[in-house]
């Protein structure tokens, strides 16, 4: 795997040839010291492949491989370019805290690059060196080679390694710094709530429902100050038992205010399992005890490959209802709902995104000018300050889709615009939700303290000139 192909030999003999005849050949650019921001993440985005520096597989052991990959801004693409003095910087793996190592201290060609816990030592540190292009290379202190995809190669899981500098597109990076994410917006009063979702009552104030026993409640007049509801059942719910093994933990409801009544789609499962179901309750009122079992909406067994948790219901723009839900397995699914009774229309079950398996769930459809966006949460929740939680979005002019991300990426094929992610002691954001409010579209989501409590967050959300949502 580390021998040299026929072309790049072909290439390095030329260059030899030339040098040894006195020829002048330009090959690289300007070694200019590019502009660092070491309190900032970046994404190194090769030239060649238009992939990004990606810690394989999310792994966090000394040693494990570096590859390229499609980029989705999770934090096994972040790097922090880490000061060791003399225009030199180690490159921290926001993921797992270890940053770039040339295996072995080697300084061949086609050497293995990987992570490792930060020494300081010379085969970790590299010069950031600026091209006539706008990318830059990153020049090994040890080695004086180019960090590199090995032999071109454009798939994700191509191989990184160092090369003789040859200014290469394949050696040239762009630094894409990430954008600062603001912190949550100032609340008061009873603020601890996982998976929340809130409606808007007639009277101006707010209903939020949230994962708890027997779907806990709060109330707010101004968005602001919240205070516990009580539950949605306080007698339980014995007809989920069958689902949660005989507890009364319900799961991320989703709460909609509709003609004149309240809607709440939950989902009642255990954690893991995809033996799972949906229910459907209404109030005229929404206070506790006031709620009504309309019964099971939909249920996933262990013989499917989607779960049948984490619902919200939207209405498209010509009046029909929709359920969108689901977690892991196959991803994210959609059902039709009959108006009349809130309950399944036909048996159609469309797939609106998925990751191939991996961490995605808590679907939220908003529609916004001409579009559909569909809200998911990436990556692993329920781990306290060490979730990883993200909110990412696609859209789509029809609600069923197909979504896709800024990229052009289907969502089906793993695509994502990420919207907010962890930051400072502001950790695994997600589960969100969006509210049309007076004074514009507010973000509910939770996110960990570092004392690992799930708090309430709330920010206002904005929508750039392309039409994508951002976080303020």
């Amino acid at each position: 795997m580390n021998a040299r192909s026929p072309v790049r030999g072909a290439l390095a003999s030329a260059l030899t040839l030339l040098l040894a005849l006195g020829l002048g050949l330009v090959l690289a650019g300007p070694a200019r010291a590019a502009t660092i921001d070491t309190n900032a993440s970046y994404v190194l985005v090769n030239r060649n492949s238009g992939k990004v520096l990606d810690v394989y597989n999310w792994a966090t052991n000394d040693g494990a491989p570096l590859v390229q990959y499609s980029r989705n801004d999770g934090a096994w693409q972040q790097w922090q370019f880490v000061d060791s003095g003399g225009g030199y910087y180690r490159l921290k793996s926001r993921h797992s805290g270890k940053v770039v190592d040339i295996s072995g201290r080697s300084t061949a060609d086609g050497a293995d690059v990987i992570q490792y816990t930060d020494k300081n030592a010379t085969n970790q540190q590299f010069r950031v060196v600026d091209t006539d292009s706008g990318y830059v290379k990153l020049i090994n202190r040890n080695s004086g080679k180019a960090l590199e995809v090995w032999e071109w190669s454009t798939a994700d899981a191509g191989r990184i390694s160092q090369y003789t500098d040859l200014n290469g597109a394949n050696q040239q990076w762009q630094l894409v710094k990430l954008v600062a994410y603001p912190d949550p917006g100032y609340v008061t009063g009873d603020v601890g709530a996982h998976d929340p979702e809130v409606t808007k009552k007639p009277d101006g104030s707010y209903l939020l429902a949230y994962t708890g026993d027997n779907i806990a409640l709060k109330t707010s007049t101004d968005r602001t100050a919240w205070r516990n509801a009580g539950v949605a059942f306080p007698g339980g719910a014995s007809w989920t038992h069958t689902y949660t093994n005989g507890s009364n933990t319900l799961w991320a409801p989703d709460i909609t205010y509709l003609n004149g009544r309240y809607y709440m789609y939950y989902a009642a499962s255990t954690f893991g399992s995809n033996h799972s179901g949906i229910f459907l309750a209404t109030s005229t009122t929404g206070a506790s005890g006031s709620w009504t079992n309309q019964g099971l909406v939909i249920e996933s067994n262990t013989s499917d490959n989607w779960n049948a948790i984490d619902p919200n219901l939207v209405v498209d723009d010509q009046g029909r209802w929709w359920l969108d839900f689901g977690s892991f397995w196959s991803g994210i699914k959609m059902v039709q709902l009959d108006p009349a009774t809130g309950k399944r229309l036909n048996n159609t079950i469309l797939s609106i995104s998925g990751r191939n398996g991996g961490a995605t769930e808590a679907p939220f459809i908003y529609r916004h000018g001409g579009y559909y966006y569909q809200f998911v949460s990436f990556d692993l929740c329920c781990k306290g300050a060490s979730s990883t939680y993200r909110i990412m979005v696609g859209r789509s002019t029809s609600v069923t889709g197909p979504y896709v991300d800024r990229n052009g990426t289907a969502m089906t094929s793993g695509g994502g615009t990420q919207v907010l992610a962890g930051h400072g002691s502001i950790h695994g954001p997600g589960h969100q939700a969006v509210l049309a409010d007076n004074d514009g579209d507010i973000l509910f989501y939770h996110w960990y303290a570092d004392d690992g409590s799930s708090r309430l967050g709330i920010n206002k959300l904005g929508w750039d000139s392309a039409g994508w949502p951002y976080v303020y």
